[in-house]
């Protein structure tokens, strides 16, 4: 295991020490939650903990399985308790950056229905601004090479994601465009232009969301308040 993978893994592992008995728990989507999720299937084995999570993903939704975490939709339940998930990018005023896996549409949704939102991961995701990891906006495939053009004269320098010379598609079927930034001096700006875009189904900037951010530091696990 590489030292970033140890550092995930004892983040993970500290995340699920703030899930009680009975909750609802949003279960997001990404390497970093990935350990979360062994580690909560080793506490509902070993504790007999009765939890329900709410999977952002079909992957996260089938590890869960695998583990015997019982899961619902989210129409399914009434709320939820908390919800935790990783980052592509956290800046100084805890505002983030996700998508980098596909699965920012599901896990927004997920997260403004969540009562509290925790962010776990490792050191390498905590910047001063945000932008030089690409903002990835799921988009409706009709029209989206029109809504491309309609980024590249704003200066957004986007680029559709592909695999193997195929469009990837997230869990809606809808296609992912990265746009390249470097730099976001205006997030709640850029996302109100994103937000009034058709054929933009959701952007990766999450802001004014995450209570608590759990970063893997060198020295252990750091839990940070956000708001």
């Amino acid at each position: 295991m590489t030292k970033q993978d140890e550092l995930k893994q004892l983040v993970g592992q500290e995340a699920v020490k703030f899930i009680e008995d009975g909750m609802i728990v949003g279960l997001g989507t990404g390497s970093t939650v990935k350990f979360m999720v062994d580690a909560l299937g080793k506490r509902v084995a070993d504790e007999q903990l009765s939890i329900v999570g709410v999977p952002t993903s079909q992957r996260t939704k089938e590890q869960a399985a695998g583990l015997g975490i019982p899961t619902k939709g989210l129409d399914e339940v009434d709320h939820i308790d908390l919800t935790i998930d990783g980052a592509d990018q956290i800046d100084k005023n805890f505002q983030g950056i996700k998508g980098g896996g596909a699965a920012h549409l599901w896990e927004k949704i997920v997260a403004i229905n969540s009562t509290k939102n925790m962010w776990i991961v490792d050191k390498s995701k905590m910047v001063d601004q945000l932008g030089s990891f690409p903002l990835p906006l799921e988009v409706i495939p009709y029209g989206s090479q029109q809504l491309f053009k309609r980024l590249e004269k704003q200066g957004f320098n986007p680029v559709f994601r592909m695999k193997n010379n195929n469009y990837v598609t997230t869990d809606s079927n809808n296609y992912l465009i990265d746009l390249h930034l470097h730099k976001i001096d205006n997030p709640k700006e850029l996302a109100l232009t994103l937000d009034q875009m058709t054929g933009i189904v959701e952007h990766g900037l999450f802001l004014n969301i995450v209570n608590t951010v759990i970063v893997g530091e060198d020295d252990g696990p750091k839990v940070l308040q956000a708001r």
